[in-house]
């Protein structure tokens, strides 16, 4: 179930959901989602020696990739058929029976800027800042802020407790930077 507005201040107040920085709930709480705020931190693929990406070979994406750290209010220029990764200026914690779900505000959709390229799901147990992969469809440059509303958590009760929620073997967990792809870490990915 969805949790509504009322549900998420609840489960905000009871610890079932933690976020920092505490949310400004008058701007940012939707009826059934958090808005959250563009951070700081960008990865870009950088020119590389690559002429692709083979996922059957050992790459080292740290390495093809660069961190971009601007200051509050600077501005980040997402190309058109840009990519990068990005992080939110909150750090979200979750319960082990409470998953979130992120989604790009339409306004920006509008303009052709996709706020994650697939990975919107954050599991029961998730901690650490939630990542985006921005990309920009339209033709024309678009100008992001650090700061700026970029996008909306929605929560969602499981019918119980995960018997294994994400824990600190898992790839991403309490991620609070951007960070290029793991992919290969785990041996059945190829």
């Amino acid at each position: 179930m969805i949790l509504s507005d009322r549900d998420i201040l609840k489960y905000i107040k009871e610890g079932k959901i933690k976020i920092s920085p505490l949310p400004d709930f008058k701007a940012q709480l939707g009826p059934c989602s958090l808005d959250l705020h563009l951070g700081n931190v960008f990865k870009i693929f950088k020119p590389s020696q690559y002429p692709f990406i083979d996922l059957k070979q050992p790459v080292d994406f740290e390495n093809i990739m660069e961190e971009v750290h601007i200051v509050d209010n600077q501005p980040f220029i997402l190309q058109p058929k840009g990519f990068a990764v990005a992080v939110t200026k909150e750090e979200i914690i979750l319960s082990d029976d409470i998953m979130g779900r992120l989604d790009g505000r339409s306004s920006l959709g509008r303009l052709g800027v996709v706020v994650h390229s697939t990975a919107a799901r954050f599991d029961p147990g998730w901690t650490g800042k939630a990542v985006m992969e921005l990309g920009n469809l339209g033709i024309m440059p678009v100008v992001l802020y650090a700061g700026m509303r970029i996008c909306a958590m929605t929560f969602e009760t499981l019918s119980g407790p995960a018997a294994r929620p994400y824990c600190p073997k898992d790839r991403y967990y309490d991620q609070n930077s951007a960070a290029a792809s793991r992919f290969n870490k785990n041996a059945d990915s190829r």
